[in-house]
């Protein structure tokens, strides 16, 4: 449960500390007192979406820390976070002025989306627009789901369906009319065959570039290949410097035994003779290759450009022109021999509509049995809300299959005795929709493991004995989950085992909101406020106490 909240700097809470308690905890105050801001907090501090707007004006950031205690173990390993060794669990963020978040849970790090995770675990909040869900019938596919834990035969179903329209996809592309199929060839052979008359070769174009460099330079090379052939093999009329180097070291050979250093001299001698022999043999290898036949540059210059032009249509590379050339070869392919393979695949899509149909079924199966499950709780819970005469039905259609499967679903409602079943947007009232989407609430909390529910204003539109209702159903709920209620109504607040007032002020040339729990007097003038306005009178006050008391009477007879 959600035992501590603590807020600074959130619009005009300045800072507050609300300790909840177990129950049924109420919120009260004057309109714009700030009740609703201490939802923002709650949601803020949960993960949800938020702006730097929240932060109170003139402060760098504002904070929210949430304390909660009896956190089960294993719901929040799930998420790689372990409560305290009492089950205690500190969730806190910090939002800035520069848009930057900073969110810790015991302490620890955490993301804003683990933050959302792990909020969505242990508190719901019901806003007071929510009861405007049930008008928009594709919602009402996602509460029946929801109830009936269909997500494994949705994910089979999802499985199944994901095929089928991926067979449908291909074979719609491959059923294009003949004159574009036959445009379609002719453009693939045209392409084919120019591609197929160039014979790319991969690496290619480097070697052409480098070859030209060298042809367009060959004068140069080989002028300066000979000059270093000459130096280092000499001519008919003088050797050269390998003639040289050999005549040095057959010099020290002689003495070379004789003494080391001579030794060593004739090693040395012998290692340049042989570097020379070899760069005389790599000159002579480079002039071979400058015996270039007339022409070739302008063969080479020719295919160059004969590359750039197939490149500015097929691709920037030959590697990718060649893979342009593939894909042209297998689109070619596919077309031709189409009807083997549409017929191949008309049999496959048979196969994938049947077992997405079949896994649809299953999951239509499933639903009718959870819908008529949540017809029966949702009418024990408006029978309690004092909508004892009202039916409720969902109504299934059957449709072709698609993403979400083969039901449209529907709730319809008679308000009235007499009256046929009819979509709830056509019949309910602000203060039915109100209590429907209580009912909803209530039965689709029993489904999941958490353990604080919060109301915000879900009681616009409701009065006298509904609202008396609506104050014993919450109540019930309290008895096996912490309620957090902001309520305007006298018979919800009177109903709490804790109530909070919130109230605005001033101070200093600023607005402030402070939040503080009431004793039984306190709230018997509030609750005399709430019913007659800023002018309590005895009579307010006293009706105020009977509201107390028939509370007390109804939780004692509950706790029996």
């Amino acid at each position: 449960m959600l035992e501590l909240l603590h807020i600074e700097n959130i619009a005009i809470i300045q800072e507050a500390d609300i300790s909840f308690e177990r129950g049924f905890n109420a919120l009260t105050g004057e309109t714009g007192a700030g009740k609703s801001i201490v939802i923002d907090a709650l949601s803020a501090v949960l993960g949800q979406r938020t702006s730097r707007e929240l932060i109170r004006t003139g402060a760098d950031k504002a904070f929210v820390g949430a304390t909660f205690s009896g956190v089960d173990s294993a719901l929040a390993e799930e998420l790689g976070i372990a409560p305290e060794a009492d089950g205690t669990l500190l969730l806190q963020r910090e939002i800035h002025n520069d848009g930057k978040n900073v969110c810790r849970v015991n302490g620890r790090p955490v993301t804003v989306s683990q933050l959302k995770a792990l909020g969505g675990r242990l508190l719901n909040i019901h806003g007071q627009h929510d009861g405007q869900a049930l008008l928009d019938e594709e919602q009402h596919l996602v509460y029946l789901d929801s109830f009936g834990k269909t997500e494994d035969l949705i994910n089979a179903y999802t499985e199944k369906y994901k095929r089928f329209t991926e067979i449908k996809r291909e074979i719609q592309t491959l059923e294009m009319d003949e004159a574009e199929k036959e445009r379609r060839v002719d453009t693939l052979r045209y392409q084919l065959e120019e591609l197929r008359r160039a014979k790319l070769r991969p690496g290619e174009e480097e070697e052409l570039n480098n070859r030209r460099g060298l042809l367009r330079n060959a004068e140069k090379f080989l002028s300066a290949a000979a000059e270093a052939d000459y130096a280092l093999n000499g001519d008919d009329n003088g050797g050269g410097a390998l003639s040289a180097l050999r005549q040095a070291h057959d010099a020290l050979g002689g003495v070379r035994h004789l003494d080391d250093g001579f030794g060593k001299l004739y090693e040395r001698l012998g290692e340049l003779y042989s570097e020379a022999y070899d760069i005389a043999a790599g000159v002579e290898d480079k002039r071979s290759e400058l015996d270039v036949s007339p022409g070739e540059l302008d063969r080479v210059e020719g295919r160059l450009d004969q590359l750039y032009r197939l490149k500015k249509k097929y691709g920037a590379t030959v590697e990718d022109m060649l893979d342009y050339q593939a894909r042209c070869e297998a689109e070619l392919e596919q077309i031709e021999y189409a009807g083997d393979t549409l017929a191949r695949l008309a049999g496959e899509l048979t196969a994938a509509e049947r077992d997405a149909r079949q896994a649809a079924q299953a999951l239509s199966e499933a639903r009718k049995t959870a819908a008529g499950r949540l017809s029966a709780q949702i009418l024990e819970e408006l029978r309690q809300l004092d909508m004892g005469k009202i039916r409720f039905a969902v109504d299934f259609t059957e449709k072709p299959l698609e993403s979400d499967g083969m039901d449209t679903v529907r709730f319809l409602m008679s308000a009235n005795v007499g009256e046929e079943l009819r979509p709830i947007h056509k019949i309910a009232s602000g203060g039915e929709l109100a209590r429907i989407m209580l009912a909803m609430k209530n039965v689709l909390s029993e489904q999941d493991k958490v353990s604080t529910l919060v109301f915000d204003e879900v009681d616009t539109g409701v009065s006298g004995r509904a609202a008396q209702k609506v104050a014993e159903k919450m109540a019930r709920i309290s008895r096996h989950k912490q309620v957090l209620c902001v309520t305007h109504l006298p018979q919800l607040a009177a109903m709490a085992d804790t109530h909070f007032s919130v109230e605005k002020g001033e101070a200093n040339g600023r607005t402030f909101t402070q939040v503080r729990q009431l004793d039984r007097k306190q709230r018997q003038m509030e609750l005399a406020r709430l019913t007659g306005g800023a002018h309590v009178t005895e009579t307010m006050l006293q009706g105020a106490e009977e509201l107390l008391t028939q509370a007390e009477k109804f939780r004692a007879e509950m706790a029996e």
